[in-house]
């Protein structure tokens, strides 16, 4: 029995001189979106009154980089190291071994291990307690809603820590920037039943739907006005510590529902595509209208000279047959009058002659015939 307890005992005792017996918590897991902060706590339990004498702050990066120091503490000098600057202070109390981390607008390349080391007065045993941080994308800063409906604001702080929260507060800014309101207001002790709603335009409209015991303080508003326009700010006291968040507020009106018949068609928008087609069809018409104008005319002249050529030249055929004629029936005369004249005997010769008119184109074989068809000849002899 005696050789079983000192083979219990010995390798605790042997780590305590040797330095090895280091307090090592299971990891804890903290989800924050880009942009918030997260509270990451580090509290050593004890029931004995221990002297806190250095804290030290480690990231180790998820693509197992090198370590990265966060911030250190030593001789009551708090120190924010790297890129952790200006974003990372101590926020635990020492006195009471609290060597709590408050990380404030968090990227995404802070997602990664952090762990906390503790060291005591006199002891050379180290606590050491880390915690896996996931980076999740940024949240909307900006809600949009319809007159009527109800807007959910959320508002929560990441902390391993629970029920460290002691108060909210919502206040209203509106769109004309006038004087800020105060919306609702919770207490943990103060008030009976740990809330309290003040009134106003906001009276029996806005609830508290977060869970306060996971640092929530997500509210509801319902029935949305146009006067609710504006900027909501919440504040989460964690003894302390706040966290802010502050949400802007767009109020539309709902569309009105029309009634769609098979006759009624709606106007379809037309996209980028579309219009650049459009538009080019109208460009490409309007250079090209000078060109067809000009071809119209071109076309039409052509027609009209064709037209004019043609009457032209039916006018000399006609007047060409008219100059025929008359030649004919000029020659016709002549050769009757010599035909008909004596030689030897002096004769009194009376002619008549009618006109020959253009219709009669066959012209006669016998020119004897044509003169008595076309010319009535008279002789009269004198004795």
């Amino acid at each position: 029995m005696i050789w079983l307890l000192k083979l219990i005992l010995m390798p605790g005792l042997l780590g305590y001189f040797l330095g090895l017996n280091d307090s090592i918590v299971s990891s804890l897991e903290l989800a924050v979106h880009v942009g918030d902060s997260a509270l990451m706590g580090c509290v050593f339990q004890s029931t004995e009154k221990k002297r806190m004498t250095k804290v030290d702050w480690m990231f180790s990066p998820v693509k197992h980089a090198k370590d990265d120091y966060v911030l250190y503490y030593y001789a009551n000098l708090s120190v924010p190291v790297g890129r952790f600057q200006n974003r990372v202070r101590l926020v635990g109390d020492i006195s009471h071994s609290d060597g709590s981390l408050l990380l404030q607008n968090v990227e995404e390349a802070d997602q990664g291990i952090y762990t906390c080391e503790i060291r005591f007065e006199m002891e050379s045993h180290v606590f050491k307690k880390p915690m896996v941080l996931h980076v999740l994308p940024e949240e909307p800063k900006e809600l949009t809603v319809h007159v009527g409906d109800s807007a959910l604001m959320g508002c929560v702080f990441q902390s391993t820590e629970e029920n460290l929260l002691t108060k909210v507060d919502w206040l209203f800014l509106p769109e004309e920037h006038a004087k800020e309101e105060i919306m609702l207001c919770y207490y943990t002790k103060k008030v009976p039943g740990g809330y309290r709603q003040y009134g106003g335009r906001f009276q029996n409209r806005v609830n508290l739907v977060g869970n306060t015991a996971l640092n929530d303080g997500s509210i509801r508003l319902q029935g949305v006005k146009e006067s609710d326009r504006g900027s909501y700010t919440c504040t989460i006291h964690l003894g302390n510590v706040t966290f802010r968040k502050t949400i802007v507020l767009h109020v539309i009106q709902k569309e009105p529902q029309t009634l769609v018949t098979p006759v009624a068609f709606r106007p379809e928008i037309l996209g980028g595509n579309q219009l650049v087609i459009i538009v080019g069809i109208i460009c490409v018409t309007i250079l090209l209208l000078p060109v067809l104008i000009l071809i119209v005319k071109r076309t039409s002249g052509n027609k009209s000279s064709a037209t004019s050529t043609t009457l032209v030249k039916s006018l000399e055929n006609t007047k060409k047959a008219h100059a025929e004629n008359h030649v004919y029936s000029s020659i016709t005369t002549q050769e009757v009058m010599e035909k008909e004249e004596p030689s030897e005997k002096s004769e009194a010769t009376y002619m008549t002659m009618n006109p020959v008119w253009p219709s009669l184109r066959s012209e006669p074989s016998n020119p004897l015939e044509k003169t008595s068809s076309g010319v009535m000849l008279k002789t009269e002899q004198a004795f």
